[in-house]
């Protein structure tokens, strides 16, 4: 079916790697499967043919081309029948090293990024551990800062490429009393002593490796740190994105190699003289599957040209993930049924697809949380933020300064309401509340858009260690928080629990981490 989105350079690219794939890969399948590991040479081969650096900058050795080639590169891998080598390669090409490459910094992009490009190293993305899956904030690996370097112990749990990889992303607590802003992400090179990893057997994805990790006093250079300190979460959010377009691309794929090969089988086998394909009810179950493999393929072209776009596709990817994965499963499934006996024999590819497509429905988020995430935001109107957005960084500001060149403290008067109870009030105390010496050097601008009876707009300025509120939106702020009256006064009288506020979307911010150094400045009502 043709399609808006591929153009005859995306055609000519896949043309290109459906001939690696099958002469460089397929017929290799099956030895990786039982040995449960994936060469490193198959990782050059990659490298050299400029298939792991698609989507980053040529800088790094990348490609630099729209997402739509990795797209046509993700559904020729499922053309190899194995669900684990296609997770093995997007977790190396877009999980391990994405983080990297948004907001690492220029050594590590050298080091790490560069080298994952051509294939001299693999990767992995370490988050799940034993109590924590989808459940990122409750992540127990401890990352300890002493001088230049962060001190790591925990374990991490079902990561792909985790036992063969060279180097890991790995999501650790850096501020335990935080929750999930007190999250960051760090590089472990897989050689560093104290790293160790078990491998793990599972039902499917076999050619792909999966570790069981630990990390006991695991010393890594402070400069290993990706982006900011206590941000990995939200780059985390921002990452499950890309995971659950990746999957859903793959699912789709993989629906549609499922149906070529059955069409072509029930066109060679015939069952009581005639041809399988003649049974009206096996017409009518792949015309069914081939109806809804289509739907799903639409909805995730539709989600990759969102992300193409850098426009915002958490509600799409997620619905994408969901459609696709579960499909995945019921075709698999069909097609299985309609090679009869032969479908359960592991000669046949059929056996391998239908087992690696559970893995589909678990990894990056499993259904039930791409239920959770879609009702969210079609029921409670969660707006979900981009997670790589860097904390507002503070302007200097001159100094108000007396004749012998000593800093004024400037101090505004308490008022006689001890405790606002009203949005309006709340905001307005701000200009009490603050904390001078926290507020030195800062200049900058927030608006509040609150909803209601009690609410409205204002917009506070910190400048000269002094804060001021005024009504209505004015000057650039650097940050914008909407809410309606009783979500933000049950949040600043401490009702409600600030974190799940905003992840609920209950309480709108614009910068998460500029909120958070707000927030630091003012004495707290509750």
């Amino acid at each position: 079916m043709q399609s808006p989105y591929l153009t005859q350079d995306h055609e000519l690219f896949r043309q290109s790697v459906r001939k690696f794939i099958e002469t460089e890969v397929t017929p290799h399948i099956n030895e990786w499967e039982k040995e449960e590991h994936i060469p490193k040479q198959i990782w050059k081969r990659m490298g050299e043919m400029g298939f792991l650096g698609i989507n980053y900058d040529e800088k790094e050795g990348g490609q630099n081309a729209d997402f739509f080639y990795s797209v046509v590169f993700l559904e020729e891998l499922s053309r190899t029948g194995s669900g684990g080598f296609a997770a093995s390669v997007g977790v190396h090409q877009y999980l391990g090293t994405g983080h990297i490459a948004a907001v690492g910094s220029e050594e590590l992009k050298q080091k790490y990024l560069r080298a994952a490009i051509n294939g001299e190293m693999v990767s992995a993305l370490g988050i799940s551990e034993p109590v924590a899956g989808s459940d990122v904030a409750n992540i127990k690996t401890k990352a300890v800062r002493e001088g230049d370097h962060y001190v790591i112990n925990g374990s991490k749990v079902f990561i792909s490429n985790g036992y063969y990889c060279d180097f890991i992303t790995l999501a650790v607590k850096t501020d335990p009393g935080m929750g999930l802003n007190g999250i960051s992400l760090i590089v472990v090179d897989k050689n560093t002593p104290g790293f160790t990893a078990t491998k793990m057997k599972k039902l499917g994805w076999r050619s792909s490796d999966m570790g069981e990790l630990a990390f006991d006093n695991v010393r890594v250079p402070a400069s290993n740190l990706i982006g900011e300190e206590n941000m990995g979460f939200y780059y985390i959010m921002e990452g499950f994105q890309i995971e659950r377009l990746v999957t859903a691309i793959g699912s789709v794929a993989t629906c549609e190699y499922a149906i070529e090969l059955t069409l072509k089988y029930i066109n060679e086998r015939e069952a009581f003289g005639k041809k399988i394909k003649q049974y009206q009810t096996i017409r009518h179950e792949l015309a069914q599957l081939a109806t809804e493999v289509e739907a799903a393929k639409q909805l995730t072209y539709y989600a990759s040209w969102l992300y193409n776009q850098n426009l915002s596709c958490v509600r799409e990817c997620s619905m994408a993930k969901l459609l696709a994965t579960e499909l995945n499963k019921k075709v698999t499934d069909t097609c299985l049924q309609c090679f009869g006996g032969y479908g359960y024999m592991q000669d046949f590819p059929m056996e391998r697809m239908f087992r690696d497509a559970r893995g589909g429905t678990i990894a990056g988020g499993t259904s039930a949380i791409m239920r959770e995430i879609i009702s969210r935001m079609m029921i409670d109107d969660v707006n979900y933020q981009s997670g790589y957005k860097k904390p507002a960084k503070s302007k200097p500001t001159n100094t108000i300064e007396n004749k012998t060149q000593e800093p004024v403290t400037i101090s505004v008067k308490k008022p006689s309401i001890e405790k606002p109870a009203k949005a309006h009030e709340i905001i307005r105390s701000l200009e009490w509340r603050l904390i001078t010496e926290k507020a030195k050097g800062v200049n900058i601008i927030y608006h509040f858009d609150i909803d209601g009876d009690s609410g409205g707009k204002f917009t506070v300025t910190i400048k000269d260690e002094r804060c001021s509120v005024e009504e209505n939106l004015k000057g650039d702020p650097k940050c914008i928080v909407k809410a309606k009256a009783q979500n933000f006064e049950d949040v600043e009288l401490g009702r409600t629990n600030a974190q799940m506020a905003v992840m609920m979307g209950k309480i709108k911010v614009s910068n998460i981490g500029s909120m958070l150094k707000f927030m630091d400045m003012f004495e707290r009502l509750s």
